[in-house]
């Protein structure tokens, strides 16, 4: 059941982001391979042999990294829906309750979780009752707060992406020996580092620029 839930949560992403960015056609179709490829590859533990060098799991950061500098780069601002963009920030709430989940069933460390070092949940209540507000007042935020409330996003989804790779079996593990971050190299928790985390920092970053550019 959680990785149903988990993969309904990864399918509301791609949508969320798919109609905030304009209903790119290049975003559903690349997005929909992405998925695809990592989840074959995760769903047969390609990514659980930590042993090789360099390690497999590295390849789910490139491929986040690429998808998001592309999707940046095609993605136009007259396209962007704040509210939907916004929305995207939502599924943190649904995604922190899942890694609880995964931390009660030993699959990852609890500082991963929002008992230990991950804030990430505030930034998902957060966005659910700045949404409910603009949908019912119709009123438009300040830029300075629009570009504040994405910077401290970013920092908050940082931070914890750092504790998880350090937390993670690699050889560069830093944190949590006795109960390393195993889960995010399975399927399908594979798509957190590997789509809906490149999904959210996009979905920050766009904001900003949309901000910025306007006058």
């Amino acid at each position: 059941m959680l990785s149903l839930i988990f993969i309904l949560i990864t399918i509301l992403s791609l949508v969320l982001f798919y109609f905030g960015t304009g209903q790119n056609r290049k975003v559903l179709i690349l997005s929909v391979i992405l998925l695809l490829v990592t989840g074959v590859l995760a769903y047969f533990g390609f990514f659980e042999n930590t042993e090789t060098k360099p390690p497999r799991f590295l390849l789910v950061i490139f491929l986040g990294i690429v998808m998001a500098t592309y999707f940046y780069k095609i993605v136009q601002k007259d396209g962007l829906n704040s509210n939907k963009l916004l929305a995207v920030h939502i599924l943190r709430i649904p995604v922190e309750l899942v890694l609880y989940q995964l931390f009660l069933r030993k699959l990852i460390p609890e500082l991963m979780t929002f008992t230990g070092y991950n804030f990430d949940i505030l930034v998902g209540v957060s966005a659910l009752i700045i949404l409910i507000y603009l949908l019912i007042t119709r009123n438009k935020l300040s830029k300075l707060f629009v570009i504040l409330w994405n910077s401290i996003g970013i920092l908050f989804l940082t931070i914890i992406v750092v504790i998880a790779i350090l937390s993670s079996p690699l050889p560069i593990q830093q944190f949590a020996f006795d109960q390393p971050n195993i889960a995010l190299l399975k399927f399908p928790y594979i798509y957190l580092p590997g789509y809906i985390v490149p999904i959210v920092y996009l979905s920050h970053i766009l904001s900003i620029r949309n901000e910025i550019s306007q006058k």
